[in-house]
């Protein structure tokens, strides 16, 4: 086996091989190394006499590259960034250069999601598939609700996702701010593919499920209220720098990290974590107890990226735009209110639709306040005091001392 000695050895004789082969250089001082190391970089485009036809056409199509034009395409110019420099949109400063942080809150947001990293197949399933298989083993109540909500979030999470990828991503410009949403995006993806590992675990029909946000009313109603906020931002062209277009970008964010993640995934994490709580479907609970770890970040996150914004550019929080907001949280609120009545019509896991729609609405005061709004619902309650437990990372326990060392995939699993 070769040790580091060894290879320090042999790395070393290496590079006295080629001092001796090229003394010039050996002899060089540190401040004539680059000039040295340019001569000999454009000396290697030379054309070799054992160039193929293939590399000789390489090396002359890098001969007419223009280095400016490229650096011309960066944000910003090749000088340093200053933090004072830096934006949340709009920004000047190149976005390729990360440091020094302006948001020190979106780096050690993105550290957090790193250090809570999570793969589904690492949640045994076994005792949901048989709960899920046997014929009294959930009500058809508690059925309805894990089809629905599996319906709903299989789609949902990958909505996020690709808003995050086409649109968001391109359109703030701060590099430490980005570094958190490729992370985001990530965890997206692991959601998804949580999603169809409960489904093709418990051996669920996976065209009705995937398809449930084209079929089913109160389902397809949220999607669709998401998308809107998604067509004009996605396009290629389209571009902040504008009044209108900045709040384009506004209302984007407040859809999808107030509404969509703020508001319309609460109804199912609380249904499906109630179920948990009751000893059934445990694997799939806690599934979107990671879940609900993560999107907690998310929207996080997101209510600090509107705030700065807001901040750096207050002319676009003007009356119009608070009422635009405020109507979006409360449209978002009375769809999670129909889709809680939807997928419970009768009581079931010790909850019922009113006390869903008392729930709802308390989550979205805290979402108008978070972004400096005012309430609309004054006096609401929170009825599951038990989900703010959930909710706070410091009360959750440790993953990595619970997970699962041998499991089998969705895919292994025997049905005889």
């Amino acid at each position: 086996m070769l040790s580091w000695d060894e290879f320090d050895k042999e790395d070393g004789a290496e590079a006295a091989a080629a001092s001796k082969h090229n003394p010039q250089v050996a002899d060089l001082s540190l401040d004539k190394l680059d000039q040295a190391g340019d001569a000999a970089a454009h000396e290697a485009r030379a054309v070799a006499a054992d160039d193929s036809a293939a590399v000789a056409r390489a090396k002359a199509a890098l001969d007419q590259l223009d280095i400016q034009e490229g650096l011309d395409e960066l944000e910003g110019s090749a000088a340093r960034v200053q933090v004072d420099q830096k934006r949340m949109i709009n920004a000047r400063a190149d976005l390729n250069q990360l440091v020094p942080f302006k948001y020190d809150w979106a780096w050690q947001k993105y550290l957090d999601g790193c250090a809570n990293h999570w793969m589904p197949q690492e949640v045994n399933m076994n005792a949901d598939i048989a709960l899920w298989k046997s014929a009294d083993g959930l009500t058809e109540d508690e059925r309805r609700i894990v089809m629905r909500n599996l319906g709903f979030f299989s789609t949902a999470d990958s909505l996020v996702a690709n808003n995050l990828a086409l649109a968001v991503y391109r359109l703030i410009t701060n590099p430490e701010c980005r570094q958190y949403i490729l992370r985001q995006a990530f965890e997206e993806a692991i959601h998804t593919h949580a999603y169809q590992y409960c489904i093709e675990s418990l051996g669920m029909d996976e065209g009705e499920i995937f398809n449930m946000y084209h079929e089913i009313p109160s389902v397809a109603k949220k999607a669709s209220w998401g998308l809107k906020y998604t067509r004009a931002i996605s396009d290629p062209q389209f571009n902040t720098g504008t009044v209108e277009t900045d709040k384009e970008l506004l209302r984007n964010l407040i859809a999808y990290y107030c509404v969509l993640e703020g508001i319309f995934f609460y109804c199912g994490f609380t249904q499906i974590l109630s179920m948990g709580r009751r000893n059934k479907m445990t694997g799939v609970a806690e599934q979107f107890q990671y879940i609900l770890r993560d999107e907690s970040m998310h929207l996080n996150f997101g209510i600090d990226v509107i705030n700065q914004i807001k901040i750096e550019n207050p002319h676009l929080w003007d009356a119009q735009m608070k009422d635009e907001a405020t109507q979006m949280i409360l449209q978002g609120t009375q769809l999670e209110i129909e889709y809680a009545r939807d997928t419970m019509p009768r009581g079931v896991l010790g909850m019922n639709a009113a006390m869903m729609e008392d729930y709802l609405k308390f989550i979205a005061n805290r979402r108008l306040t978070q972004i400096g709004l005012k309430e609309e619902y004054p006096g609401t309650t929170n009825p599951f005091p038990w989900m703010s437990e959930i909710m706070d990372l410091k009360k959750e326990k440790n993953f990595f001392e619970t997970r699962v060392i041998e499991y089998q995939t969705g895919g292994a699993l025997s049905w005889d």
